[in-house]
C-alpha cells in the first residue's frame, strides 16, 4: 500500500514538539511521492509547512481513527509507534480516569496520586475466574492469570512490578498479594494470608523512606515467593530483600526523611515502655534531622506505629523482641549524635561523659570506654605485628556513620529472617507465586554507585523481558503456522557484558578495592584504559576525569566515580563490632552478629535453609576454616551480582508476567499528565520495546469470524460462502494487492501495522458512502414529501388567504357603508346636537328673559293689584260708609215718606170698614179669592221652604264670605303690619346687608385661604390615602401570603407525617428484612457449623486426617463464596473433643435438637410477638388511610389526628415494653436452664440464640429511640398546627359545625350518595380488572402465536440455508423438540384432568354416603385386595374407606426404613411426574398423626428429628443437583403447611373443611418444631439459590452481554494480543436463549413439584437480581461493553426477559424492580449526553444506579463505529456536581452474592387426607393406612 494512499487530505499526523512531545496535525492536501513539505494545520488552528528529511524522506507517523483511541490494549492499535500509545495512555488516564491499559504481555500502571474505589472484595471477585482478555485491565486480572496459568500449566508464576520511585511499585504488588490471600484462602488454621499481607507494613517502615518523589519510597527491592499447595491455597510465603540503601541511615538529602521507623519511635517517646530508649523530637537527633521534613502530610506517626507493633505480633515476634528491635533502633539514633573532637590532624577524641554515647553503651549494654576508645583507633595487623593506630575526626566519623549502617543493615536481615520464619509453610509446598518489587531504571544529575547497581539490575531485567516477548512472539507464529522471520529486536546483551564480564565495570572495582592504595580516581582511569574507544556504549565524559557514561537500553547514564569503592566495601571495623559482640545483657544484639559469616549478603535475608526460590533445594554451605573471612570480604557489587544471578534463575524458571509502573508527574498531582516523564519512563520501562517488537512482525490479529463479522460490508453477496475462511482469504485479495501485508494462520488472520487502519479506513469509506446513499435517498424522500405537503399547504394557504382576502374585501365594503352611514347618523346627531343645543340655548334664554320679564310684569302687576285690592278696599269701605249715610237717610225719609203713606191709607181704610157695603163688596168673591190664595199660600210656603234653604245656604256662603273677607282684612291688616315691619325690616336689612357685604369680603378672602388650605390638606390627605392604600394592599398582600404560607406549612405538615409515616413504615419493613436477613444468616452459619461438626465426626470415626476444606476453585464464582468460611475455627478441636467422645451420634443429635428447640421455643414467642406488633402497626396504617380518606371527604379536624397519633405513641410504648419483659424473661430462663454442658458459653446452640437476643434488643432500643422521636415529633406538630387553627380554621369550624347540625338529613343524604358511588365505582373498577385480565390473557396467546409462528419461520429460513445433511439434522432435533414440549402439555393437562377426576370422585363419595344411609343393609362388600395402585393417579376410593382417618402406622423398628425410602433413596424427577406434589411430605405428617393419636411422645420426636436429618443428609450427599434441592423445598414448606393447618389454632383453620378439622392434631403442640423446619426450609432456599447461581453464572455475561441477540447491531473492534471471548455465537457458548430455556426449566421443575406460588416468586426475583447484578457488574468493568450499540442490546434482552415474566405471570414477583440498575445503564448508554438538559435528563433517569455508576459507565462509554461521539470530560463533570448531593453507596458493583430474605406465606391445602394412596413404586408397604 502506497504512501500517497494513506496520507491524503485529512489524514491526521504526529509532529514532533519540544513541549507536549508529539502534537496531532492534519493534512490540508494530498502527499505525493517527491514532496519535500507537508502542509499541515494544527488542532488550534495553526497552519503550518512540516519539512521533511531530506535523507530519510520519512514521513510523520500517522494517528490511529477515534474509535481505537482509548483501548485497552496498545497493541489493538493500528499504527504502533510512541505517540500512539503515549495519546491512548494520556487519554485513558485523563479523560476515563482508567490507571492501567494492556501493552501486550504487559500492564502498564499509572499512579493516580488519589485513592480510588478499584481495590475493594467486590472488585476481586469480579475478576476472580474470569480471562484476562474479557475484563477491563487491572492488577487483578494480571493475578488472577498467574493464578490461572499456576493451577492449569503446573507451572510457577512470577509478577515482576517496576517504575520510578513513587511510581505505585509497592502499592501494586501489595494489592496483588492482597488478590492471592482473598482467593485462595489458606490451607491450616493459622491465616496465613493475613501473615503474608502482615508482613508489608513491618518491611515499610523499616525499608520504606520519603524521598523528593515519593513519600513511601521502597529503599530496596524485594523477592516475595507466596507458597501454595496442591489445591492451590496458601501455605507459606518467602521474602528475599536487594541492595538495602544503608547510606540513608546517615544520611539524607533536602526534603527527604530517614526509614519510617526512627521517625515511629520519636512520634512514640512518650510511651511508658519507651521512657528508657531515652528518645525526644526527630529534630533532635542528627540521623533523622538532616532533611529538614521530619513531617510527612496526611501520614500520623504515632498510629503507624501501632501497626507495625501489632504486625510484628502477628507475625510472632514477641514483646521482648520488639523491645530489643527499638533498643538497637534508639541506639542507633543516639550514635548519630556522637561528636569528636580534634587532638591534631591524624587523631581525635570522644568528648568525657559524653551523654549520646553514655545512652549508647547503655542501650547495647557494651562498655563505654572501650566504645569511646575504638570509635576514635584502629587496628592494624601485619604478618608479625600489630599496630593500634589513631584516626582523624573525618575518618571516625565516617567510622561511626559505616558502624550505624552496619548495625542497621544486620537488623533489616534479623527481622526479615523472622518474617520469613513466621511465613514458613508447614507442609510441602507445590508451587509458588513469587511477586518482585523492584527499582525501576533511574538516572539523576548525580548517579553513584546504588543507580548504577539499579540500572544494571534492570539491565539484565529488560533482557529477559526482551527474549519473553519474542519468545511468546514465536510460540504465537508457530501455533498459527505463520513463516517465521527473524524479528530484529534490541540485544542488550554487550551493555550487560560492559557491567558484569571478566575486566568489565564490577571486575574492575573489585580489584581496585582490593588494592592496598586504590581509589576513585585510579579506578576511573582503568576504565578508561580498558573501555574508551574500545566499547561503543562506554563514553567519557568531556569535562571530567572522575566520571563515565554507559550507553543503557533507555538511555545514556553519567556516573560519579566519587564513592564507589567505600560503598563497594562497605567497610566495618572489625573492633568495633567485637566491642558489640561482647555485650552480655543485650542477647538480640548478639544474634545480629553471632552468624554475620554466614551471611551470603549484608542486604539479603536469604536464611540458610529455607525453602529456596526454584524447585531445587540449595544446602547451606558447610563452614571451613578460613571460609568466613573470606567470604566477609566480598564486596558488595559481587554479592549484588550472584544475588541478581540467583533472581534470574528463578525467574527464568517461572512464567513472568510484568506490571510497569509509571509516574505520571513529579508533583504528585492527581491525575495530571507530564508527557515528557511518561516519555522517559516508557522509554526506559521497556514499553516501546514490546511495541517495536510487536510492529515488527504483524501486530493485528483476527480470528476469521472476527474479521468476517466487522467486514462483512466490504463484501458482496455472491463473495460470502459457507466456509468463512475462504470468504476472508477472498475478500482480503481483493481489498489489500500486497500479500506481503498479511499472514493466513490456522485460526486467525495476521496484519502488518496500519493494516487495520487501512481496512477501517476503506469500512469507513463504505459506510459513509453507504449513509450518503442512505440520506441522499431518505432526504430526497423526506424532500419530495416535504414538498408535496408544502405545496399542499401552500394551494390551502392560498385558497384561505383568497377567501380571506375576499372576506376582508366584502368586510371593507361593509365597513365602508356602514362607515358613511355611521358618518351620516354621526354628522347628523352632532348638527343635530348642535342645534338642540343652540335652541336650548336659546329657549333657555327665552325662558330666562320672559320669566324675567313675566316676574317683572307679575311683581308690577301683583303690586298694581295689591294697589287695586287696596284701592278697592278703602273705595268700597268709602262708598260703604258712604252709601249706609245714604241708606239710612233714604230709608229714613222712606220711612218717614210711608208713615205719612200709611196714615193715609189707615184713613181711608178706616173710612172704608165703617161701611157694611164696602166689606160686601170687598168680600165678594172673597173664598175663591181665600181658595186662591190658600193655594198662592201654599205655594208661597213652598217658595218659601225654598227661599229659605236658599237663604241658609246663601247665608252659609255670606258667612263663609264674611269670613273670608274678614280673614282678608285681618291680613290685610297683618300686610300692612308687616309691610310697615317689612319696610323698617328693609331698611336694617339694607343696613346688615352693607354689613354682611364687608363680611363677605372678608369671608371670601377668608375662604380662598381655606380653600387654598383645604386643596392643600386635600391633595395631601389623597396622597396619604394613595400611601396607605398602597400600605393597605401590601398588608393584604403580606396577609394572604402569610395565610398561604400557613396552608402551604399546614400542607407540608401533613405531607412530611405521612411521608413519615410512609417512611417510618419502610423502616420497619426494611428493618424487618434485615431481621430476616440476619437471622437466616446465623441459619447458614448454624447450617455450616453442623456440616462441619458432621464432617469432624466422620474424620474422627474414620480416623483419616484430612486438612480444613480450602478454596476449591471450580469456577469463578466459588472464590469469593467459599472464602468466606475460612474463619470456622470458633469451635476449636478442644472443644469438639469432649462433646464427641461422651455419647453416641444419635442420642447427641436428639440432645442438641431438644435444646434447640428448647430455645427456640421462646424465640417464636419473640417472633409472634414482633409479627403481632408488626399487624398492630399494618392495622394502624390502615386505620390512618380510612380517616384519611374520611377527612378528604369531610373538613379535617386535626384535634382527631393529634389523638390518633398520641394513641399510637402509647400503643408502641406498651408493646415496647411487653417486648421488653418478654426479653427479660427469655434472659433469665436461659440463665437458670438445666442443660449447662450444652448452654454453655461454647455451645453452638447457645451462641446463635445470644446472637438473637442481642439482635432483638438492639431492636427494642431503636424501636425506644423511634417513640422518642415521634412524641417529638407530635409536639412540634401541635406547636405549629395550633397558630394555624386560631387564626384561620376557627370560625370556618364552628359554621361547618352549625351547618352540619342544621343540614344533618343533607349529610346523610350525601354519605349515602358518597357509598353508592363508591359501590358503583369499585364494580366498575371489578369489572374494568376483570376485562383487563382477559384482554392481557388473549394479547398474550397472540404474541405467543406470533413468537411460535416467528420461531417457526426462522427455522424453516434456517433450514433452506443449511446443507442437506445439517437441514435433515435440524428438522429432527426441532421435531424432537417440539414433541417434547407437546409431551409437557399434555402432561399438564393430564395433571389436570387428574384433578378433575379427584374432584368428581371427592363428589361421588358424598353420594356414596348419602345412599349408604338410606341402603345401609345392600351395601356390597369390597375387599382391599381389589385396590389397584395406579401409579400415575390415585384410584377410585370405595365406600369402606369413609372410616379412614387420614393416618399411616408404621412400626418404630420400621422408622430407618421409612427414612431411607421416602428421602435418601427417593427419585425426585419420577415423583414429581407421576404421582400428586407434595406426597412425601402428606404421607410424613400422616405418620406423625398417627404418633399424635397414639400420644407417643418418643415416636413423634424421633420421626420429626429422622426426617430433618434425612433430609439434610440428601442435600449434602445432592445439594448441587437442582430437581433435588427444589423438591425437598417443596416437600419441606408443604409438611410445615400441614403442621400448621392441622395444628388446631384458629389462625390456621379458617379455610379448612370440617373434615380437615377433625384431622387436627390432639396431643401435641409441635410448634417448637414448625421453627425448625422453618430454619430448614430457609436453608434449603439458600442452597437452592446457590444451586441456581452457579448453573446461571457461566451463562449471564455471555448470553447478556457478548452474544448479539440482534446481529448486526455491534461491529467487532480490533482487539490486542489479550483477546477478549468472542461475542460471536459459536459452539458451546451460551445466548440469551439459553437463559430462557434454563429459567423455562427452573420454572417447570419447581411447579412440577408443587412449589408454592409465593415461593417461586421469590425464588424468581433472586434469579433476576443475579442476572442483573453480575451482568451490571461485568459492564463496569468491561470498557468494550459500554457502547450505544450494546446498550440496545441489552435493553432487548431484558425485554425478552420481561416477556418471560409476562408469559409465567410473574411481572409481580418484583423481578422486573431488580434489572431496574440495569436497565437505566443499558438507557445511560443510548441518551443523549452533551447538553445540560441531557444531564439533567440522566441525573433524574438514573435514580437506581449510585453517581460512581453513572460516572463509570460515561468514562468506559466507546465508539465502536466513526459515526459515535465520546462523551466530553466537561459533560461528566457536570454531572458529578448535579450528583454530589445525592446521598448513596460509595461501592461501584452490586453484591451479586446477596440473597433476599425469604418467607413463607401460609398455603393450605385443599386435598383431603383420607383421599391419599401410597403407591406401591414408593416401597411403604410396611406402612397401613388408619
Amino acid at each position: 500500500m502506497a504512501a500517497s494512499e494513506l496520507y491524503t487530505k485529512y489524514a491526521r499526523v504526529w509532529i514532533p514538539d519540544p513541549e507536549e512531545v508529539w502534537k496531532s496535525a492534519e493534512l490540508l492536501k494530498d502527499y505525493k511521492p517527491g514532496d519535500k513539505v507537508l502542509q499541515l494545520r494544527l488542532e488550534e488552528g495553526k497552519e503550518l509547512e512540516y519539512c521533511l528529511d531530506a535523507k530519510t524522506k520519512e514521513l510523520p507517523p500517522l494517528r490511529n481513527p477515534d474509535i481505537l483511541v482509548g483501548e485497552n490494549d496498545l497493541t489493538a492499535l493500528s499504527y504502533l509507534h510512541e505517540p500512539a500509545v503515549l495519546h491512548n495512555l494520556k487519554v485513558r488516564f485523563i479523560d476515563s480516569k482508567l490507571i492501567y491499559t494492556y501493552c501486550g504481555i504487559v500492564l502498564v500502571a499509572i499512579n493516580p496520586y488519589e485513592q480510588l474505589p478499584i481495590y475493594g472484595e467486590d472488585i476481586i471477585n469480579a475478576y476472580s475466574g474470569q480471562n484476562m482478555g474479557d475484563m477491563d485491565p487491572h492488577i487483578f486480572a494480571v493475578a488472577e492469570e498467574a493464578y490461572k496459568q499456576m493451577a492449569r500449566d503446573e507451572r510457577n508464576q512470577s509478577i515482576i512490578v517496576s517504575g520510578e520511585s513513587g511510581a505505585g511499585k509497592t502499592v501494586s504488588a501489595k494489592y496483588a498479594m492482597r488478590y492471592f490471600a482473598t482467593v485462595s484462602g489458606s490451607a491450616s488454621e493459622a491465616n496465613v494470608e493475613e501473615k503474608v499481607l502482615a508482613s508489608n507494613p513491618i518491611m515499610e517502615s523499616i525499608g520504606n523512606a520519603k524521598t523528593t518523589r515519593n513519600d513511601n519510597s521502597s529503599r530496596f527491592g524485594k523477592y516475595i515467593e507466596i507458597g501454595f499447595d496442591k489445591r492451590y491455597r496458601i501455605i507459606g510465603a518467602n521474602m528475599r530483600t536487594y541492595l538495602l540503601e544503608k547510606s540513608r541511615v546517615v544520611f539524607q538529602a533536602e526534603e527527604e526523611r530517614n526509614y519510617h521507623i526512627f521517625y515511629q519511635l520519636c512520634a512514640s517517646a512518650a510511651l511508658p515502655e519507651f521512657k528508657t530508649l531515652r528518645l525526644g523530637n526527630a529534630n533532635y537527633f542528627h540521623y533523622t534531622k538532616q532533611g529538614g521534613s521530619p513531617v510527612i502530610d496526611g501520614v500520623d506517626d504515632a498510629k503507624e506505629m501501632v501497626n507495625t507493633r501489632q504486625a510484628c505480633t502477628l507475625l510472632g515476634i514477641s514483646d521482648s523482641y520488639q523491645m530489643g528491635i527499638f533498643r538497637i533502633l534508639a541506639g542507633i539514633l543516639h550514635l548519630g549524635n556522637v561528636e569528636f573532637a580534634s587532638r591534631d590532624s591524624d587523631s581525635c577524641t570522644v568528648p568525657p561523659k559524653h551523654e549520646p554515647l553514655t545512652i549508647f553503651c547503655d542501650l547495647m549494654g557494651v562498655e563505654y570506654e572501650e566504645m569511646a576508645h575504638w570509635l576514635c583507633h584502629r587496628k592494624l595487623a601485619t604478618a608479625t605485628e600489630t599496630y593500634i593506630k589513631p584516626i582523624s575526626k573525618l575518618h571516625a566519623i565516617n567510622a561511626r556513620d559505616a558502624l550505624a549502617k552496619h548495625i542497621y543493615a544486620n537488623l533489616f536481615n534479623w527481622i526479615v529472617d523472622h518474617v520469613n520464619k513466621a511465613l514458613h509453610a508447614t507442609v510441602k509446598q507445590h508451587s509458588f507465586i513469587g511477586v518482585l518489587d523492584i527499582y525501576g531504571f533511574e538516572t539523576f544529575e548525580i548517579n553513584s554507585f546504588e543507580q548504577f547497581c539499579i540500572n544494571y539490575a534492570n539491565e539484565k531485567l529488560q533482557q529477559q523481558f526482551n527474549m519473553h516477548v519474542f519468545k511468546l512472539e514465536q510460540e504465537e507464529y508457530m501455533k498459527e503456522q505463520i513463516p517465521w522471520t527473524l524479528i530484529d529486536f534490541y540485544d542488550n546483551q554487550p551493555c550487560i557484558n560492559l557491567i558484569e564480564a571478566k575486566m568489565g565495570v564490577l571486575d574492575l572495582l573489585d580489584e581496585e578495592c582490593k588494592m592496598p592504595k586504590g581509589s576513585d580516581d585510579s579506578w576511573a582511569q582503568k576504565l578508561y584504559n580498558t573501555h574508551l574507544n574500545k566499547c561503543a556504549l562506554f563514553e567519557k565524559p568531556r569535562m571530567s576525569n572522575k566520571a563515565f557514561i554507559i550507553k543503557h537500553f533507555a538511555d545514556k547514564v553519567e556516573y560519579q566515580c566519587e564513592g564507589f569503592l567505600e560503598k563497594n566495601k562497605d567497610t566495618v571495623y572489625e573492633e568495633q563490632i567485637k566491642v558489640l559482640k561482647s555485650s552480655k545483657k543485650f542477647k538480640l544484639l548478639l544474634e545480629l552478629f553471632q552468624d554475620e559469616e554466614k551471611v551470603l549478603s549484608p542486604t539479603s535475608a536469604t536464611p540458610s535453609g529455607r525453602v529456596p526460590l526454584t524447585r531445587m533445594p540449595v544446602k547451606p554451605a558447610k563452614a571451613r576454616p578460613g571460609q568466613a573471612s573470606k567470604e566477609h570480604k566480598k564486596t558488595v557489587g559481587h554479592q549484588f551480582r550472584n544475588s541478581l544471578h540467583l533472581l534470574m534463575e528463578t525467574l527464568n524458571a517461572t512464567t513472568p508476567h510484568y506490571v510497569r509502573c509509571i509516574k505520571p508527574n513529579d508533583f504528585k498531582f492527581p491525575f495530571t499528565f507530564d508527557e515528557k516523564r511518561a516519555v522517559q519512563q516508557l522509554r526506559a520501562c521497556g514499553v516501546l520495546e514490546t511495541i517495536r517488537i510487536s510492529a515488527a512482525g504483524f501486530p493485528s490479529r483476527w480470528t476469521y469470524q472476527e474479521f468476517f463479522s466487522r467486514y462483512r460490508v466490504l463484501m458482496k453477496q455472491k463473495d460470502v460462502l459457507g466456509d468463512r475462511k475462504q470468504t476472508c482469504k477472498n475478500v482480503l485479495e481483493k481489498l489489500i494487492q500486497d500479500k506481503d501485508k498479511y499472514q493466513f494462520g490456522k485460526t486467525k488472520i495476521f496484519f502488518r501495522a496500519g493494516q487495520v487502519a487501512y481496512l477501517e479506513k476503506i469500512r469507513a469509506d463504505k459506510l459513509r458512502a453507504a449513509c450518503i446513499r442512505i440520506q441522499k435517498t431518505i432526504r430526497g424522500w423526506l424532500m419530495r414529501k416535504k414538498y408535496m405537503r408544502m405545496r399542499k399547504a401552500a394551494i390551502t394557504i392560498q385558497r384561505h388567504v383568497r377567501g380571506y382576502q375576499a372576506r376582508c374585501y366584502a368586510t371593507f365594503l361593509r365597513r365602508t357603508r356602514a362607515a358613511i352611514t355611521i358618518q351620516k347618523f354621526q354628522r347628523m346627531y352632532v348638527v343635530r346636537k348642535r342645534y338642540q343645543g343652540m335652541r336650548d340655548a336659546t329657549i333657555a334664554l327665552q325662558a330666562l328673559l320672559r320669566g324675567y320679564m313675566v316676574r317683572n310684569k307679575y311683581q308690577m302687576m301683583l303690586r298694581e293689584h295689591k294697589c287695586v285690592v287696596l284701592q278697592k278696599h278703602v273705595r268700597g269701605w268709602l262708598a260703604r260708609r258712604r252709601y249706609g249715610r245714604t241708606l239710612r237717610a233714604i230709608v229714613y225719609l222712606q220711612c218717614c215718606y210711608r208713615r205719612m203713606m200709611a196714615k193715609r191709607e189707615l184713613k181711608k181704610l178706616k173710612i172704608e170698614a165703617r161701611s157694611v157695603e164696602r166689606y160686601k163688596k170687598l168680600h165678594i168673591g172673597l173664598e175663591n179669592k181665600i181658595m186662591q190664595l190658600q193655594r198662592k199660600i201654599d205655594e208661597q210656603n213652598k217658595e218659601y221652604k225654598s227661599l229659605l234653604e236658599k237663604m241658609t245656604s246663601l247665608e252659609l256662603t255670606y258667612s263663609t264670605e264674611t269670613e273670608k273677607l274678614r280673614s282678608d282684612v285681618e291680613r290685610l291688616r297683618m300686610s300692612e303690619e308687616e309691610a310697615r315691619n317689612a319696610t323698617n325690616r328693609v331698611l336694617s336689612l339694607q343696613e346688615e346687608i352693607a354689613k354682611l357685604r364687608k363680611e363677605l369680603h372678608h369671608t371670601q378672602a377668608e375662604k380662598k385661604s381655606i380653600e387654598e388650605w383645604a386643596d392643600k390638606y386635600k391633595h395631601e390627605t389623597e396622597q396619604l390615602v394613595s400611601e396607605l392604600k398602597e400600605q393597605n394592599s401590601l398588608l393584604k398582600t403580606e396577609k394572604e401570603e402569610l395565610n398561604r404560607r400557613i396552608h402551604d406549612q399546614a400542607r407540608e405538615i401533613t405531607e412530611s407525617m405521612e411521608k413519615k409515616l410512609v417512611e417510618e413504615t419502610k423502616q420497619l419493613e426494611l428493618d424487618l428484612n434485615d431481621e430476616r436477613l440476619r437471622y437466616q444468616n446465623l441459619l447458614n452459619e448454624f447450617s455450616r457449623l453442623e456440616e462441619r461438626y458432621d464432617d469432624l465426626k466422620d474424620e474422627m470415626n474414620l480416623m483419616v486426617s484430612i486438612p480444613k476444606p480450602g478454596h476449591k476453585r471450580t469456577d469463578s464464582t466459588h472464590s469469593s463464596n467459599e472464602s468466606e468460611y475460612t474463619f470456622s475455627s470458633e469451635i476449636t478441636e478442644a472443644e469438639d473433643l469432649p462433646l464427641r467422645m461422651e455419647e453416641p451420634s444419635e442420642k447427641k443429635a436428639a440432645l442438641d435438637m431438644s435444646l434447640f428447640l428448647k430455645l427456640q421455643k421462646r424465640v417464636s414467642e419473640l417472633e409472634q410477638e414482633k409479627q403481632s406488633l408488626q399487624d398492630e402497626l399494618d392495622r394502624k396504617e390502615e386505620q390512618a388511610l380510612r380517616a384519611k380518606a374520611k377527612e378528604e371527604e369531610r373538613p379535617p379536624i386535626r384535634g382527631a389526628e393529634l389523638e390518633y397519633e398520641s394513641l399510637k405513641r402509647q400503643e408502641l410504648e406498651s408493646e415496647n415494653k411487653k417486648l421488653k419483659n418478654e426479653l427479660n424473661e427469655l434472659q433469665k430462663a436461659l440463665t437458670e436452664t438445666r442443660a449447662p454442658e450444652v448452654t454453655a458459653p461454647g455451645a453452638p446452640a447457645y451462641r446463635v440464640l445470644l446472637d438473637q437476643l442481642t439482635s432483638v434488643s438492639e431492636e427494642l432500643e431503636v424501636r425506644k429511640e423511634e417513640v422518642l422521636i415521634l412524641r417529638s415529633q407530635l409536639v412540634s406538630q401541635k406547636e405549629a398546627i395550633q397558630p394555624k387553627h386560631t387564626m384561620t380554621d376557627a370560625t370556618i369550624l364552628l359554621e361547618d359545625v352549625q351547618k352540619m347540625k342544621d343540614k344533618g338529613e343533607i349529610a346523610q343524604a350525601y354519605i349515602g350518595l358518597k357509598e353508592t358511588n363508591r359501590l358503583l365505582e369499585s364494580q366498575l373498577q371489578s369489572q374494568k380488572k376483570s376485562h383487563e385480565n382477559e384482554l392481557e390473557s388473549l394479547r398474550g396467546e397472540i404474541q405467543s402465536l406470533k413468537e411460535e409462528n416467528n420461531r417457526q419461520q426462522q427455522l424453516l429460513a434456517q433450514n433452506l440455508q443449511l446443507p442437506p445433511e445439517a437441514r435433515i439434522e435440524a428438522s429432527l432435533q426441532h421435531e424432537i423438540t417440539r414433541l417434547t414440549n407437546e409431551n409437557l402439555d399434555l402432561m399438564e393437562q393430564l395433571e389436570k384432568q387428574d384433578k378433575t377426576v379427584r374432584k368428581l370422585k371427592k363428589q361421588l363419595k358424598v353420594f356414596a354416603k348419602k345412599i349408604g344411609e338410606l341402603e345401609v343393609g345392600q351395601m356390597e362388600n369390597i375387599s382391599p385386595g381389589q385396590i389397584i395402585d395406579e401409579p400415575i393417579r390415585p384410584v377410585n376410593i370405595p365406600r369402606k374407606e369413609k372410616d379412614f382417618q387420614g393416618m399411616l402406622e408404621y412400626k418404630k423398628e420400621d422408622e430407618q426404613k421409612l427414612v431411607k425410602n421416602l428421602i435418601l433413596e427417593l427419585k425426585p424427577r419420577g415423583v414429581a411426574v407421576n404421582l400428586i406434589p407434595g406426597l412425601p411430605a402428606y404421607i410424613l405428617f400422616m405418620c406423625v398423626r398417627h404418633a399424635d393419636y397414639l400420644n407417643d411422645d418418643q415416636k413423634v420426636r424421633s420421626l420429626l428429628t429422622s426426617t430433618i436429618n434425612g433430609i439434610k443428609k440428601v442435600l449434602k450427599k445432592r445439594g448441587d443437583d437442582f430437581e433435588t434441592v427444589s423438591f425437598w423445598l417443596s416437600n419441606t414448606c408443604r409438611f410445615l403447611h400441614c403442621l400448621k393447618q392441622y395444628s388446631g389454632e384458629e389462625g390456621f383453620m379458617k379455610h379448612n373443611t370440617p373434615r380437615q378439622n377433625e384431622h387436627c392434631l390432639t396431643n401435641f403442640d409441635l410448634a417448637e418444631y414448625r421453627q425448625v423446619l422453618s430454619d430448614l426450609a430457609i436453608q434449603i432456599y439458600q442452597q437452592l439459590v446457590r444451586v441456581l447461581e452457579n448453573i446461571l453464572q457461566p451463562m449471564i455475561v455471555s448470553g447478556m452481554l457478548e452474544h448479539e441477540t440482534i446481529q448486526g447491531v455491534s461491529g467487532v473492534k480490533p482487539t490486542g494480543l489479550r483477546k477478549r471471548t468472542s461475542s460471536i455465537a459459536d459452539e458451546g457458548t451460551y445466548t440469551l436463549d439459553s437463559i430462557i430455556r434454563q429459567l423455562n426449566s427452573f420454572h417447570s421443575v419447581m411447579c412440577q413439584h408443587g412449589m408454592d406460588p409465593e415461593l417461586i416468586k421469590q425464588v424468581v426475583k433472586q434469579m433476576f437480581y443475579i442476572i442483573g447484578a453480575v451482568t451490571l457488574n461485568n459492564l463496569l468493568l468491561r470498557k468494550d461493553m459500554c457502547s450505544w450499540s450494546k446498550g440496545m442490546q441489552i435493553r432487548y434482552n431484558v425485554s425478552q426477559l420481561e416477556e418471560w415474566l409476562r408469559d409465567k405471570n410473574l411481572m409481580n414477583s418484583g423481578a422486573k424492580e431488580t434489572l431496574e440498575p440495569l436497565i437505566q445503564a443499558a438507557q445511560l448508554l443510548q441518551v443523549k449526553k452533551k447538553t445540560d438538559e441531557d444531564a439533567e435528563a440522566i441525573c433524574s433517569m438514573c435514580n437506581a444506579l449510585t453517581t460512581a455508576q453513572i460516572v463509570k459507565v460515561l468514562n468506559l462509554y466507546t465508539p465502536v463505529n466513526e459515526f459515535e461521539e465520546r462523551v466530553l470530560v466537561s459533560f461528566i463533570r457536570t454531572i458529578q456536581v448535579r450528583l454530589r448531593d445525592r446521598k448513596d453507596s460509595p461501592q461501584l458493583l452490586m453484591d451479586a452474592k446477596h440473597i433476599f430474605p425469604v418467607t413463607f406465606p401460609f398455603n393450605p391445602s385443599s386435598l383431603a387426607l383420607e383421599t391419599i394412596q401410597i403407591p406401591a413404586s414408593l416401597g411403604l408397604g410396611f406402612i397401613s393406612r388408619v
